[in-house]
């Protein structure tokens, strides 16, 4: 099926801005590719409009969690029990902005970026204050880019973004409790195993979350993990065709544009986050973090099939539990089909 005008310029400016953000992280030598290669993902592949507000939710989101992650490690990290309690809040106040609505961008880049550094902040050889520069460097660049490529390659016609419909509180409770309370078992998880390669399982086990229900994340689930297996079978297929040459910057730039254009396009077929965008994030993972001298693709990209079916299956199972819990009780009380 052939795309339309704007459909294809959605394509255009989710890869250019992506390959933008690797080629630049690749060249400042900067560490934690991840955030430079995803957040143009996010922000070009996920927000049907680019204004002010769009920009200042993502910019602020940024800050408020490299300053979260800058003094909490320090703080509590020594004192689990408190620590824990301190994260549940701090997803629960995202969560609650993306069940309510008109700040849904602030909560799901908040946390995003929360899981990611969380997970890096697990492990002494991170250094914190490195990665809290990166991840708002990241964010202000993607902002930069986004409007550029929005100058460039405008929608030819406006769209038309439909209204939130409303919600009841008990939904609204439901739905703020499910997301914080499984991203909190997340984080508890990945504190207690030696895990320092699962960030690609960590980050998924928040993102299957974002329906916010559990038949929602069922589906998120099954599409995620579709999109990781083409994900990490095309990042494989380009290892070997570059063969000892995928450190070669001339030859990664248009492997790199030419993954993210096809998942695009699967992207904007689908119109909603689906395989294509699971396909997406996962070479940006893969390329943002893992193409180093220091890492194997091939067994990047295996690892990560593997960690992440485990990650979703098991989110999945505690999605269900906690789904149930919730309705026993009428103040959260959620009836699905």
């Amino acid at each position: 099926m052939a795309l339309s005008e704007d459909r294809l310029r959605l394509c255009l400016r989710v890869a250019i801005g992506s390959t933008a953000g690797m080629v630049l992280a690749k060249v400042m030598n900067w560490n934690f590719g991840v955030f430079f290669t995803v957040y143009p993902m996010l922000l070009l592949g996920m927000v049907p409009v680019l204004n002010h507000s769009v920009a200042l939710q993502f910019i602020a989101s940024s800050l408020l969690t490299s300053l979260e992650v800058m003094i909490l490690p320090g703080l509590l990290s020594h004192w689990p029990p408190a620590y824990t309690v301190v994260v549940f809040v701090l997803f629960l106040g995202r969560f609650f902005l993306m069940a309510r609505g008109p700040l849904m961008l602030f909560g799901a880049t908040g946390c995003v970026s929360l899981s990611i550094m969380l997970h890096f902040a697990s492990y002494p050889q991170f250094d914190l204050t490195d990665m809290a520069m990166s991840n708002i460097t990241a964010s202000v660049l993607s902002v930069g880019v986004a409007y550029l490529l929005y100058a460039l390659l405008p929608n030819s016609s406006p769209l038309q973004v439909r209204a939130l419909p409303e919600k009841g509180a008990s939904l609204i409770r439901h739905q703020t409790l499910l997301g914080a309370i499984v991203a909190t078992l997340s984080f508890v998880v990945f504190q207690t195993m030696d895990l320092v390669d699962s960030l690609s399982a960590q980050v998924a086990t928040v993102l299957i979350l974002f329906p916010m229900s559990f038949s929602g994340a069922v589906q998120s689930g099954r599409q995620r993990c579709m999109g990781t297996l083409l994900g990490c079978g095309l990042g494989m297929l380009f290892q070997l065709l570059l063969y000892d040459h995928y450190h070669n910057l001339l030859l990664l730039v248009p492997a790199f544009w030419i993954c993210a254009m096809l998942f695009a396009r699967m992207h904007a077929r689908e119109g909603l986050p689906g395989v294509g965008f699971a396909g997406l994030t996962t070479i940006g993972i893969l390329f943002g973090q893992y193409v180093t001298p220091e890492h194997d693709l091939v067994y990047s990209a295996l690892y990560r099939m593997s960690s992440m079916t485990v990650a979703i299956l098991l989110t999945l199972c505690c999605v269900y539990l906690v789904h149930k819990l919730l309705n026993v009780f009428p103040a959260t009380r959620l009836f699905e089909p």
